[in-house]
C-alpha cells in the first residue's frame, strides 16, 4: 500500500515529449544566458560569438553513431571520416561562414583494428584539408558503439552572419543542388541493393565559397541535415514566419528517383523527410535573385515565406497539407 500524502509520479521519454528538438528547447530555457559576447547559442546551425574581432567566432559540434548514422558493413573507414567532417562543415558554412579548427573525439570497441583508425583518420584529414583546416586535438573512449563527434571552430564576417531567424515575409525559398540522394542510398543499401548509394555514402557538403555568395544576398540560411521540409520548419519557427513549399519545384536526385522506381516509393518523402543531404536552404528577396545568380547558380525556387498566420504547408496539384516533421532521433 502507497504511503499516505505520496503521489506516484510518472516517467516521461524524451518521444513523449516531443522529440529531439524539444528536448534541446528544454535544455536551452534551464539556462539563463547574460552575456552579450554570445550573439547566437543553442539553436542554430553554430554557437556566434563575438570576441570583438573584425568576424564572428563560429562553433558547432556534431556526432555520427554506428548503427544510426553509419554502418560499418557498408561504409569503409575513410567514408566515415569524410562523413563527420562534411556534416559538421555543413553547418560552419550554411551561416556564411568557414571552418579553422577541428577537435575530434571518439569512443570506439577495445577490439577495433589499428587499421580502422587509420583509415578513418585518412578521410578526416583529406576532406578536412579540402576544406582549409586542421584537426587539433580530441579525446578517446572505449564504448560497446563506436561514436565519432567532432566540433569545428570557424569564422563568419559579421555581415555575412545567415541565422535561421532572418527570413522575412516575401521571401523566396530556395535550395541548392538536388535532394533526396542520402536518404535513396540508405534505403537502397537496408534492402539489399548496392546501387544508388553514393550519396548516402559519400555526402559532400558545399563550400566556403558557395556559401559566402549566398550569403550576400539572403536573409536565412540553414543546411539540410533533417531533410527539405524540417529546414524550413525550423526557419519558420525561428523566424516567426509561414511557408508554402511547392512539390513540383523541389529538386530531385538522379539516385532518388531510381531508387523509388525500384522500391515504389515516394522521392519526395526523401526530399523532405530524408535528410544528410547537406545541401543550403535559403531565404532571399525575389528582388536579389538575379544578382544570385551571376555568382551562384545551383540553386532551386522551390517556395514562398508568408505570414505566420498562415502556417507551414506544401501546394501539391493545387492541394495544401502541413509540412510533416524530418527525422528525429527519438520518434
Amino acid at each position: 500500500m502507497a504511503k499516505k500524502g505520496i503521489m506516484k509520479v510518472g516517467i516521461m521519454r524524451i518521444s513523449e515529449l516531443g522529440g529531439e528538438f524539444a528536448l534541446i528547447r528544454r535544455l536551452a530555457e534551464k539556462q539563463s544566458i547574460n552575456d552579450p559576447s554570445i550573439v547566437k547559442s543553442i539553436g542554430d546551425d553554430c554557437a556566434v560569438i563575438d570576441n570583438g574581432k573584425e568576424e564572428y567566432l563560429l562553433i558547432t559540434a556534431d556526432m555520427i553513431v554506428e548503427n544510426d548514422h553509419f554502418n560499418t558493413r557498408w561504409y569503409t573507414p575513410d567514408q566515415i571520416g569524410r562523413k563527420l567532417v562534411e556534416c559538421n562543415v555543413s553547418d560552419i558554412v550554411s551561416m556564411g561562414g568557414w571552418p579553422k579548427y577541428g577537435i575530434v573525439s571518439m569512443s570506439i570497441k577495445k577490439e577495433t583494428e589499428l587499421e580502422f583508425i587509420d583509415g578513418l583518420y585518412n578521410g578526416i584529414y583529406q576532406a578536412a584539408s579540402k576544406h582549409g583546416f586542421y584537426v587539433v586535438g580530441g579525446d578517446t573512449a572505449h564504448g560497446t558503439e563506436m561514436v565519432f563527434n567532432m566540433t569545428i571552430i570557424g569564422y563568419v564576417k559579421k555581415n555575412l552572419l545567415r541565422t535561421r531567424s532572418m527570413a522575412l515575409v516575401g521571401d523566396l525559398i530556395c535550395v541548392t543542388g538536388r535532394l533526396g540522394g542520402s536518404k535513396a542510398g540508405l534505403m537502397m543499401l537496408s534492402n539489399g541493393y548496392n546501387e544508388h548509394i553514393d550519396e548516402h555514402l559519400n555526402p559532400v557538403s558545399r563550400t566556403r565559397a558557395e556559401g559566402e555568395a549566398i550569403a550576400r544576398y539572403a536573409n536565412a540560411m540553414i543546411d539540410v541535415s533533417d531533410g527539405l521540409g524540417s529546414e524550413v520548419a525550423h526557419i519558420c519557427e525561428e523566424s516567426g514566419v509561414g511557408a508554402r513549399i511547392y512539390k513540383e519545384n523541389i529538386p530531385l536526385s538522379k539516385n532518388a528517383l531510381a531508387a523509388s522506381e525500384i522500391l515504389s516509393s515516394s522521392p519526395y518523402d526523401y526530399a523532405l523527410y530524408g535528410g544528410e543531404d547537406f545541401e543550403i536552404v535559403f531565404t532571399i528577396p525575389e528582388n536579389k535573385i538575379e544578382a544570385l545568380k551571376r555568382d551562384f547558380y545551383d540553386f532551386t525556387v522551390v517556395g514562398k515565406i508568408v505570414d505566420e498566420s498562415e502556417g507551414k504547408s506544401i501546394i501539391d496539384d493545387g492541394k495544401e497539407m502541413p509540412i510533416g516533421s524530418g527525422f528525429d532521433h527519438f520518434l
